[in-house]
């Protein structure tokens, strides 16, 4: 069998995209261990709602990353323009996942909307919503100007 290796080149922006995204892969993984713990010991087997949805933000995130971290790499935007845009998705993604931890930590609530919601909360969506869409926007706009151009 031939062994030969084909090396692939990365661009900085993809590969800082990569290694935030492995960061959060492997805060999901750990999130699985206190999820896990706290269903093993809860009376009702189950863990606290914002630890499941912390485990599973993160897991669907740490994925969502290696898709943008693709398009960063197909991107023909300078490199600072595809990794400014992916740190911000990146890091909205840890903040969103951080948010729910600290609920599952604080056990102070199963909803966070349900009651007043607070206007640094809508900020914080409003923020999301546009961060995600805009930070996702810039390289999957680059993949389309260098691929259809």
């Amino acid at each position: 069998m031939n062994s030969a290796r084909t090396e692939l080149v990365l661009g900085l922006d993809t590969k800082v995209t990569l290694l935030v995204t492995g960061l959060l892969f492997l805060w999901a993984l750990a999130l699985g261990v206190w999820k896990y713990r706290q269903i093993r010991t809860s009376p009702d087997g189950s863990a606290h709602v914002y630890v499941d949805i912390a485990h599973r933000a993160a897991l669907m995130y740490s994925f969502a990353g290696v898709l943008l971290a693709v398009f960063v790499a197909l991107s023909d935007w300078p490199t600072a323009v595809n990794l400014t845009a992916a740190l911000i998705v990146e890091a909205l993604f840890a903040g969103a996942v951080a948010q729910y931890c600290l609920h599952g930590l604080r056990r102070d609530t199963t909803n966070q909307f349900h009651g007043t919601v607070s206007p640094a909360l809508r900020f914080a969506m409003y923020a999301l919503i546009a961060g995600e869409f805009g930070g996702f926007g810039v390289p999957f706009t680059g993949f389309l100007h260098a691929q259809f151009g």
